[in-house]
């Protein structure tokens, strides 16, 4: 009689080959897509670099950087920065990866489409930019806090840009 241990280990290593053969026949035939994402240091560059222009600039901001799917990679928040601005610069930053465009530019989409802020998760104000590998967006620097709009774009283009160093 074989033991119960021996069953299971013959079990898992039936499912095993199974996973084994499945997976390349999975990739060949063109139902699993490769992806690119950002790494948790590079998200953190970027966040640093965002928050560090914005606290010479004397402002106080928070930061977040999302990846590909939306998901919060990495958040900070600065020194003095408002309560709304963590969850607002999250929800640029969303906004940013979704539609592969800077929330500056989205506005405009805005008013021809007023019904894109009906969308779960998005905010509509300029301050975050996207990070693509080529033209397929995978992250995207959020900021919020400052005065204006086009100030926090400018602190989330510095941590795009330390992407790119």
């Amino acid at each position: 009689m074989i033991s119960t241990r021996t069953r299971i280990a013959a079990a898992i290593a039936g499912l095993a080959a199974v996973t084994a053969v499945a997976v390349p026949a999975a990739a060949s035939s063109g139902r699993l897509v490769q992806t690119s994402h950002l790494s948790i240091a590079a998200a953190q560059k970027a966040a640093s670099a965002a928050l560090d222009a914005a606290t010479k600039a004397g402002q106080h901001v928070s930061v977040a950087v999302v990846d590909r799917d939306g998901n919060t990679v990495v958040t900070l928040r600065g020194d003095g920065a408002g309560p709304q601005s963590y969850s607002s610069a999250e929800q640029k930053a969303f906004t940013a990866v979704s539609w592969n465009a800077k929330t500056s530019e989205l506005v405009g989409r805005l008013q021809q489409n007023p019904t894109l802020k009906d969308i779960d998760g998005t905010l509509f104000l300029a301050g975050a930019v996207p990070f693509a590998a080529g033209s397929t967006p995978i992250a995207a620097v959020g900021v919020a806090g400052a005065p204006s709009g086009a100030q926090d774009e400018s602190f989330a283009q510095v941590g795009v840009d330390a992407l790119g160093k």
